[in-house]
């Protein structure tokens, strides 16, 4: 079942697999694009054997590709590339996320596909890009997050090189390859033409790397980790209470005498060390001991109490149990469900992009099993239903 969304009626043909591709096509299955995902023969996606499993389907597999549909096909036999090219006539975005060239091998380049099949939009994702001197070389996740800074800028200072905990270098690839995508498909509106999405894992880590480049080319200082703190704001960090820890921002001068006020020190606004968010910034230390001296009186529950109740800028520092359980959280439909024929059930991420003309549903449709929709997508084609083929080689 295909969810209703701005993109209804836009059928994309889904050849990624893991995450930084399958990410981008779910985003745009979550805002109503039909996505027929087209695996290889007898093992499908690698997500389907990354753990941990419900049963024998794989958790991670699944979170990446609710709602989609599978067709296996062997891209190298004469059969299944006739079904692939009958897929491709009605498509209106290719989306793959091989290594640079193995399109090219499969002579489904760019080249071929506009001359063949001129409305086609053809979004690549891969680690370096289409071009340059490291576009073949392969990469993942962590890959992107060392060559692209990000993980130069993260963690305690002085400490080990830190991943962020998340799958950065892939999510954000994802995320830039649906936005080209959906770009691509206004300009297609205009036109009438396709065109190529070339998105980078490296470009994506440089395109968020937010003010470090800028402070680089403006001090000349490399920057460096400095924990959970902010390199040009303070006070704006996680601060330690008597049981636990307080994030708390203050972004602007007002905010910070509010703060003061509201701790019981008034004194720390007129302290020439504190007078000005850039003198802040440069006591940041000093700042956040004697914050920290005054938060381990009370407890964190009572610490945010008090901070919301001044309207301030503060948050717990959640777990991943405390976050699903977060009553904001769930308001806003951000933990979703699915459920397969089979009941394996799984809770995972919802839609943050919620719009007014459509729904947004607690419960998605699940991922598919491998081929599972093949005989259904062989008759939409008038094509010869055919069994599954025996695991690629």
């Amino acid at each position: 079942m295909t969810l209703a969304g701005p993109l209804s009626g836009v059928l994309v043909i889904d050849l990624t697999r893991v995450l930084a591709g399958p990410y981008c096509t779910m985003v745009l299955a979550d805002l109503g694009a039909r996505v027929i995902k087209v695996e290889v023969p007898g093992r499908g996606d690698d997500a389907r054997a990354i753990g941990p499993f419900v049963g024998d389907r794989s958790a991670y597999f699944m979170s990446l590709n609710r709602g989609k549909e599978s067709i296996a096909l062997d891209l190298k036999d004469a059969d299944d590339r006739s079904v692939f090219e009958r897929l491709l006539e009605r498509a209106d975005v290719l989306v793959e996320n091989f290594r640079p060239g193995a399109m090219e091998r499969l002579g489904y380049g760019w080249n071929e596909l506009h001359t063949r099949f001129p409305r086609l939009i053809a979004a690549s994702t891969s680690g370096f890009g289409q071009t340059g001197p490291y576009a073949e070389r392969p990469s993942y996740d962590v890959v992107a997050q060392a060559m692209g800074g990000v993980m130069s800028i993260t963690g305690q200072p002085d400490g080990k090189p830190t991943r962020v905990g998340t799958s950065i270098g892939d999510i954000t690839g994802g995320l830039f390859t649906a936005i080209g995508i959906q770009a691509a498909l206004v300009e297609r509106h205009r036109s009438g033409v396709g065109q190529r999405v070339d998105v980078s894992l490296l470009d994506a880590q440089v395109a968020i790397l937010e003010n470090a480049i800028a402070r680089y080319s403006v001090t000349g200082e490399i920057p460096r980790p400095i924990g959970s703190r902010h390199p040009s704001i303070a006070p704006f960090d996680a601060f330690a209470t008597q049981d636990g820890f307080v994030v708390i921002a203050a972004g602007n001068d007002a905010l910070f005498a509010k703060l003061c006020e509201t701790v019981g020190a008034p004194e720390w606004a007129e302290d020439e060390r504190f007078r000005t968010n850039e003198l802040r910034n440069q006591n940041a230390d000093a700042l956040k001991g004697l914050i920290e001296r005054v938060l381990a009186n009370r407890t964190t529950s009572e610490w945010l109490e008090v901070l919301q109740l001044a309207e301030l800028p503060c948050g717990p520092l959640n777990d991943i149990a405390q976050l699903i359980a977060d009553p904001q959280v769930t308001h806003r439909n951000m933990i979703v469900s699915a459920e397969d024929e089979a009941g394996a059930r799984l809770q995972m991420a919802g839609n943050p992009i919620k719009l007014s003309a459509h729904e947004d549903p607690a419960t998605r449709p699940a991922a598919p099993a491998l081929d599972e929709d093949r005989q259904r997508i062989l008759a939409e084609l008038d094509a010869p239903a055919t069994p599954p083929k025996p695991p690629e080689h």
